[in-house]
This record gives C-alpha cells, sequence and structure tokens, in this order.
C-alpha cells in the first residue's frame, strides 16, 4: 500500500532511557517512559484522544494499488479534472461552510445535500456513497479555509481507492459511522524492499506494533504525520486516522500545505508526490481522480 511522506518524524521520536543496575529499576523507568509517552501523545495534538490499541493483522495478498493502472501521463503536464460537490470545476463551496475549517456540515440541510449528491454519484463511480460523503465535506470543509486550494474530492477519492479501497482493505466494511469493521493497518516499515524504514513513535497506540510504524486507517497515515495533521471531520471532538470523515480531511489539509493550488497541474503533482513519492502512484490517482470527475459531471449533465 502507498503511504504518506513522514515529515519532522525526529521530533515525535521519545528518547530511551538510561541502562538501571537494579531489575526492579529497570521495570519502573520503562512505566515511567510508557507513561509519558501516552502523556506526550494525548496532549501532543488536543483532537487525537481516541486510542484504539488495535492488533497488528498479518498480511494480505489483497492490495488495492495492485488493481489500479497507471495512466501514461508526465508528471506536471496536466492536472486532473478539478470537478467539485457543487459541479464544474469553477464552481466554489457553499457560502454556508465559509467558517469551518475542520468540520463537517453543521446544519441538517447542508448534511442531506451531500447525501443526496454522494446516493447519486456512486452509482457511476464505483466509491461507496459512505466514503463520498467524507470526501465531499473534506472538499467543502478544506475549500472554505483554504480557497486558493482548490482540492477536489474527486482526488481525495483517488487516493482513498488506492490506499483502502475506501476503507474495505483486507474485507473491512465501512460502516455508517465511517470507521471500517476492523483496523486498516499496513505493512512494518522496517526497512524491507521497498519499504521505508521508520522506528515506532506511538507506542502501537494507532497501529498495534511496538517495533516500527505502520500506516493506519481509510487514507494510510504513518503515526507520526497524523499527529501532525489530526483533524476532526465529523464534529465529534475526535481525530482518528480510523475515521474515514477524520481522515479524508485531513488529507486534505495536507495535500494543500504550502499554500498549493491542487487545480493546477505543477501544485496537483506536488501534492500528490508529497503524499507518496511515487510516479506510478500519482499516475494511477490520476487516472481514478480525472475519471472520478468526469462520471460525477455527466450525472450533473443528464440529471
Amino acid at each position: 500500500m502507498g503511504m504518506p511522506e513522514v515529515e519532522d518524524q525526529a521530533a515525535d521520536t521519545p528518547e530511551k532511557a538510561d541502562p538501571v543496575p537494579s531489575r526492579l529499576g529497570a521495570v519502573l523507568v520503562r512505566l515511567v517512559v510508557v507513561v509519558a509517552v501516552l502523556a506526550v501523545a494525548g496532549g501532543g495534538v488536543w483532537l487525537v484522544t481516541r486510542a484504539t490499541a488495535p492488533v497488528a493483522s498479518p498480511m494480505t495478498t489483497e492490495i488495492p494499488a495492485l488493481q489500479v493502472v497507471a495512466v501514461p501521463i508526465a508528471v506536471g503536464s496536466a492536472a486532473p479534472d478539478n470537478a467539485t460537490v457543487a459541479g464544474g470545476g469553477a464552481q466554489q463551496a457553499a457560502p454556508e461552510q465559509q467558517n469551518q475549517q475542520q468540520t463537517q456540515p453543521q446544519n441538517r440541510s447542508n448534511a442531506d445535500l451531500l447525501g443526496s449528491w454522494a446516493s447519486k454519484i456512486a452509482p457511476v463511480t464505483g466509491v461507496p456513497a459512505r466514503a463520498l460523503v467524507a470526501y465531499g465535506n473534506a472538499e467543502l470543509a478544506v475549500r472554505a479555509s483554504q480557497p486558493g486550494c482548490k482540492i477536489s474530492w474527486a482526488t481525495l477519492a483517488g487516493i482513498g481507492r488506492i490506499e483502502s479501497n475506501h476503507g474495505q482493505y483486507g474485507g473491512a466494511i465501512l460502516g455508517g459511522d465511517g470507521r471500517p469493521s476492523k483496523p486498516i493497518i499496513g505493512v512494518p516499515l522496517d526497512g524491507s524492499p521497498g519499504v521505508k524504514a521508520i522506528g515506532d513513535t506511538d507506542g502501537g497506540r494507532f497501529d498495534g506494533d511496538r517495533t516500527t510504524d505502520r500506516a493506519v486507517g481509510p487514507m494510510q497515515f504513518i503515526p507520526g504525520t497524523w499527529n501532525r495533521w489530526a483533524s476532526d471531520g465529523n464534529s465529534d471532538g475526535l481525530g482518528d486516522p480510523q475515521q474515514i470523515d477524520d481522515a479524508a480531511l485531513a488529507a486534505g489539509r495536507y495535500l494543500c500545505a504550502g499554500g498549493r493550488d491542487m487545480a493546477a497541474a505543477g501544485g496537483w503533482w506536488a501534492g500528490i508526490l508529497s503524499y507518496n513519492n511515487s510516479t506510478e502512484y500519482a499516475q494511477k490517482v490520476f487516472g481514478l481522480a480525472d475519471g472520478y470527475a468526469k462520471a460525477a459531471q455527466a450525472v450533473k449533465v443528464t440529471g
């Protein structure tokens, strides 16, 4: 599976305690370190209060990225169709969203409109309606807080398809609450061929692995990266990388970092390659995003 690029990992890694001669002293030191790590993890990002403590699951041969064909397009030559939830790429987020930075639509009418839109788009894109709601909500929230970025739900959906098949990786079922039926956890980042080497930064809190980090959730965030971009997309006061509204919003904010314009070719490719520094990965996201956008616009045109 793909994985976001890691930033500032060293700052998230606790220092090891000096050796203690007595066995009892060593045990006490370990306890103190564990408590300190948990305190830092809980207090470093205010939103992150949910610790799912998943069990690191066995590997599966069902890798969503392998099921997607890369389109033959040169890096930086074009951006995919930038359709929005409202329709065409020139349209902007609804005015009601302008004061919302990290929240789901606050009134019932907006939520109903988003749900209605998703129910129409799901059949023509093959993206589950519940996942579309998350991608669409993330687009609206990020466009409201960072209008210059012009992020599209279709790009987020392309990433979600490659990373976890929209929260359905390894046989998981995406529930109505936006959480997969079982935690989605990637391969150990242990330096194996084709895999980065990233030591444990979360004490297994998010990935169930106390030896190395693993990417987690529908958008496959590395724990250290999640600590920086944790978001609350469903307005429950928590930031949970396994919850697709939270994860999609965090992904949107990550892609828009540094004032990127995700509707421009240069900005789009820079954003995707920051998420996973692989040309083939970006070409796959491009094909998916462009296809999703065009299919959605066709539904708009035909009513």
